[in-house]
């Protein structure tokens, strides 16, 4: 991974010099790392707006995610009812939706999460369902013959044989959480790591629209982690 980050900087160093290609086009990338040294305050207080909406968004999307999972597998009728909804939901760009969000919610940190959140809750959903309505036969068959109910079962059975499906959910919201506060922060922020590459953006300062996404990777990356080894204790109960 080194070598990889090493020479993709070697080839981006070149290509600028053979190039001639301009800073305000593409920065070298010693004037990125002068970017994230000289803004360290700036970049370090904006990543964290953006880090506490990616959180407070994961937290909600995954939390309704996992209800509605169980409501649908415990219920034919609302099975019947949200399946059609969430799926169409998915036809719908979030990036459609981020300046609806902002006008019903403001410009504060609420469309934000309610973006991250909205960007979490299906794949959380769909995972958590699935894994809730595959459970293995022969226990469902044990569970039968012991005379137990329905919800005696789904406790029992379907939601620990399920809990390796809500991880990997889990895990792929935590891809998609980052990108979901960075696109609310787009269309109407005056904080965060969004805000930041918008601005920077205007001003032609694209060394420090570099160094803001080199920060909104790396926080991007520690939360794919941290959430990584949630869902593996999640999967290991």
């Amino acid at each position: 991974m080194i070598r990889l980050v090493l020479g993709a900087g070697a080839v981006w160093y070149l290509a600028i010099r053979l190039g001639e290609i301009p800073p305000y086009l593409l920065p070298a990338p010693d004037r990125v790392g002068r970017a994230l040294w000289t803004a360290r305050g700036a970049l370090a207080e904006a990543g964290l707006h953006t880090l506490s909406e990616v959180v407070a968004g994961f937290a909600l999307g995954a939390a309704i995610g996992m209800t509605l999972a169980i409501g649908m597998a415990l219920s034919v009728g609302l099975r019947r009812t949200l399946l059609p909804v969430l799926t169409f939901s998915q036809t719908i760009p979030i990036f459609a939706l981020a300046p609806l969000l902002t006008l019903w919610l403001g410009f504060g940190m609420a469309p934000k999460i309610a973006v991250v959140a909205l960007t979490v809750l299906f794949p959380v959903a769909a995972s958590w369902f699935d894994g809730l309505m595959r459970p293995d036969p022969l226990h469902l068959k044990v569970m039968e013959s012991f005379g137990a109910s329905h919800r005696q079962t789904f406790v029992a059975v379907r939601l620990p044989s399920a809990r390796p499906a809500l991880a990997t959910g889990l895990r792929m919201a935590a891809v998609y959480a980052p990108v979901g506060a960075i696109i609310g922060e787009w269309v109407g922020g005056s904080q965060g790591l969004g805000a930041m590459m918008i601005a920077s953006n205007a001003r032609m300062k694209t060394d420090l629209l570099f160094a803001a996404l080199a920060v909104t990777v790396a926080l991007s990356l520690t939360f794919r982690a941290a959430i990584g080894a949630l869902a593996d204790r999640i999967a290991r109960i």
